[in-house]
């Protein structure tokens, strides 16, 4: 069994981690490090999980007992922490923070996104969670990347769920404020461009355009729907053609002929695309839930990949009918 530890175990991505992990069938959850919860039954705090678990929030991290760590610390957090601790070199680490999601030389960190990385987190030690919005906007790209296909601006409209924003109440999470109510936030200089622009790069050294990123808070409480739309002379069945066989191999990220909905990715870990064409404009749309395949499930996929599992251990989620 892997021994698993989770740090900052109080929000809402914690919660569906925790979840994730005491219904794994290959890991056992030792401990969920909670300074501001310190003593008390992590139940108490995610709710949904009563009758499911006796474990209490701790103030240690005992790094001897697991062989896993998944930091689900704030932006910043992380860094600090990992450099002001002695914790054991065979230790694997899963970062949820932005804090090593950009290669800087100075890190071991992998970019986890498996559907780029796969094969070096596979060999890796620690691995960098990537951004709700990075993923589902990289894996509506990433075919055309490979294929040297982005060579115009692309322009990307999307809309996130209340829970991206974190546990923590804020002027503009709050139900009164946020119900029946949108909004554009951080328009063109959203804190996942950098991560996107470093995969999009690697893939296509001749990648140079704009990204115009509008970030949009929605009137609901998980996933992320985005649509994103670019230049492209290639016809629509070849553009297929070419999705298809890049995520043939990947076990999460599926192609739709219909336009796909919220509703059909919340709670699970897939991805769902579509695509479709208007003269020379190319339009995809992505689905994700931004605390599954946006974090925890991301993350639990690549913990799997870090200890050798198959990739869909533990992550055989389904969406609601309704």
């Amino acid at each position: 069994m892997i021994k698993a530890g989770i740090i900052g175990g109080a929000g809402y991505t914690a919660g569906e981690l925790i979840r994730l992990l005491l219904n794994h069938p290959d890991v056992e959850l030792i401990w969920v490090n909670s300074k501001s919860n310190a003593g008390n039954r992590v139940s108490s705090v995610h709710q949904g999980l009563i009758g499911e678990t006796d474990l209490f929030f701790t103030a240690d991290t005992p790094f001897d007992e697991i062989d896993v760590a998944f930091f689900c610390t704030p932006h910043g957090e992380s860094r600090k922490f990992i450099e002001s601790h002695n914790i054991p070199d065979t230790l694997k680490i899963v970062d949820l923070s932005q804090d090593y999601r950009i290669a800087d030389g100075e890190h071991d960190f992998i970019y986890g996104l498996p559907e780029v990385n796969r094969k070096y987190i596979i060999r890796g030690r620690h691995v960098a969670n990537p951004g709700c919005f990075a993923t589902a906007i990289q894996l509506a790209l990433l075919p055309l990347a490979k294929n040297l296909l982005l060579n115009s601006d692309i322009n990307i409209t999307a809309i996130t769920g209340s829970t991206g924003a974190g546990v923590k109440p804020s002027a503009t999470s709050h139900y009164s404020w946020r119900n029946d109510n949108i909004s554009v936030y951080k328009p063109f200089k959203h804190q996942h461009l950098a991560e996107i622009r470093q995969t999009l790069s690697s893939m296509q050294n001749s990648f140079n355009a704009d990204i115009n990123l509008i970030p949009v808070r929605g009137c609901f409480s998980r996933g992320i729907f985005v649509a994103a739309y670019l230049d492209c002379p290639v016809e629509l069945a070849e553009i297929r053609r070419l999705y298809e066989e890049y995520y043939e191999d990947h076990r999460f990220t599926f192609i739709s002929d219909t336009m796909p909905d919220l509703k059909d990715v919340v709670n699970t870990n897939k991805c769902i695309l579509h695509l479709e064409k208007e003269g020379n404009k190319l339009l995809v749309i992505s689905v994700i839930d931004n605390l599954l395949k946006g974090a925890s499930g991301q993350a639990v996929h690549n913990m799997n990949l870090l200890f050798g599992l198959h990739e869909r251990v533990g992550l055989q989620l389904k969406a609601s009918a309704f």
